[in-house]
């Protein structure tokens, strides 16, 4: 197995496996550990560039025929919940997940769950890119992205006809994602995966599959629209659903989080991200916090350091 970098500041890392030894186990180190199957006594040839921004991966595979599994078993073993959006560049794949298929051609796009069983399947040749990341980067309810997981969404019309050649265009200058700008890139990548997704949960809402959705929708859109309130709490955001604060937290706790955590979450990362935001560098970490509702910055510091692992400040100069 061959691997080479470049030398940009977030580097280019390029996995060349002549086995499928060697790509059962780049695959597993590359993303979550994973079971691969395939021709295991015949030439297999493997290729995957990577670049790391942030906490995204983008990886651009180019490989023969095989299947990988992510199994219960290799499940509990990991810590790490995380997203991974497959844009199909050349041949065709299968992805099997939540009961539901998606057989996707070039340019089609899909979203899966590491913290759930999943299984691809690609029969020819192929080219693919990657987008992982975790769950918390991604601004729609991860209960809510269990309906739409393992779907087809066409590259040629709807919302997939604007968002997939912007994806495309990733793989194609994976060189020319580095600093500062490419973890903008990024970022609005996933903005627009926000978007693609949150019109197929609209339209499922419509079709009335889901009550229960529907209202994690419209709170999560609340939310969404007034994290830079001060005042936001469970008491304004169950006011404003007409319904009792305790359905509120139960909504909360069915998805593994609280309404506190879920909002502090939240604008921690949008301070993350205008702090790493060179068109923000001269605005103040105290105006960036009240943004966001911080109007402690005492209180914003702390929180922040125990997220992240440095001060606001520290972090935006080590950016």
């Amino acid at each position: 197995m061959t691997v080479a970098a470049d030398m940009g500041p977030a580097t280019v890392e390029t996995i060349v496996a002549e086995s499928f030894q060697e790509w059962s186990r780049a695959i597993s180190a590359s993303f979550v550990p994973l079971l691969a199957q395939g021709p295991r006594n015949s030439t297999f040839h493997g290729t995957m560039r990577a670049r790391v921004l942030g906490q995204i991966s983008v990886v651009e595979i180019t490989a023969g025929p095989h299947t990988v599994l992510r199994t219960p078993e290799l499940i509990a073993k990991s810590t790490g919940r995380f997203f991974k959006l497959s844009i199909q560049l050349s041949g065709s794949g299968r992805l099997v997940q939540d009961d539901r298929e998606a057989v996707l051609r070039p340019g089609d796009l899909s979203i899966y769950d590491t913290s759930r069983p999943y299984q691809l399947t690609f029969d020819d040749d192929f080219r693919t890119l990657v987008l992982m990341f975790p769950h918390v980067l991604l601004d729609l309810p991860a209960e809510a992205m269990g309906h739409v997981t393992a779907l087809r969404i066409p590259g040629d019309e709807g919302l997939g006809e604007l968002i997939s050649p912007f994806l495309v265009k990733l793989a194609d200058n994976l060189d020319a994602l580095s600093g500062t700008n490419g973890l903008r890139l990024v970022h609005n990548a996933l903005d627009l995966v926000t978007t693609l997704f949150n019109g197929e949960l609209d339209q499922l809402i419509e079709t009335g599959r889901d009550p229960h959705l529907l209202l994690l929708g419209r709170i999560h859109d609340y939310i969404e629209a007034n994290l830079g309130d001060p005042g936001l709490s469970p008491g304004t955001i169950a006011a404003a659903h007409y319904i009792s604060t305790r359905h509120l937290h139960d909504l909360f706790q069915e998805i593994g989080t609280t309404v506190a955590a879920s909002i502090r979450q939240r604008r921690l990362e949008r301070c993350r991200r205008d702090l790493r935001d060179p068109v923000l560098a001269e605005r103040p970490v105290t105006a960036i916090a009240a943004r966001w509702g911080f109007t402690d910055a005492a209180h914003f510091s702390r929180i922040f350091r125990a997220a992240f692992g440095n001060s606001p400040t520290g972090y935006r100069n080590s950016h």
